[in-house]
């Protein structure tokens, strides 16, 4: 059955916060705190004020997640999408899930009329899955890898082409 995208309902929190913790696991955090994750995620389920998290449901199993931010740019004033965080269950892992889960992302970001997205990648402790995050990212084509730290996307409709910024970021 293919994976099918969605954003994570406001009741979905108890089913995500597994992979929250996997998520936390993979980047060694080390309090991982299953009341503070519920409390800070939840403002990105049911409504789109924050943002969105958006689910990859396997045969209707969360198998991964995408929490994308509403935040604005100073420089071009205008609004943009941040994602923030993805993360696939290694059970699914190479089906396509994240690259989907981006995808849906970016979707979401034209839904929002904003023609500017950005990613925000870590390269710290470089490890196998983020690198196939990475190279997720550049299989579409209009994703080009700009720097260890970010990654790049012009949108459709985009009145230029995506920049490097300075603090490492690049524009989806």
């Amino acid at each position: 059955m293919p994976i099918e995208i969605k954003p994570v309902p406001e009741d979905g929190i108890t089913e995500l916060e597994p992979l929250l913790a996997a998520y936390q696991t993979f980047y060694e955090v080390e309090d991982i705190n299953t009341e503070r994750n519920r409390q800070f995620f939840s403002r990105f389920l049911g409504s789109s004020h924050s943002g969105w998290i958006l689910g990859a449901y396997e045969d209707g199993r969360l198998v991964g997640f995408g929490c994308f931010y509403r935040h604005k740019s100073s420089l071009s004033a205008t609004n943009v999408v941040l994602m923030n965080d993805l993360y696939v269950d290694e059970s699914a892992r190479g089906k396509g899930a994240g690259r989907a889960i981006i995808e849906g992302g970016v979707e979401l970001a034209r839904q929002w009329g904003t023609t500017r997205a950005a990613a925000a990648v870590s390269l710290w402790g470089v490890r196998a899955g983020q690198l196939t995050a990475l190279r997720c990212c550049d299989l579409a084509g209009r994703h080009r890898l700009l720097e260890p730290a970010g990654l790049g996307l012009r949108l459709p409709g985009a009145d230029r082409p995506a920049g490097r910024r300075a603090e490492g970021r690049g524009s989806l």
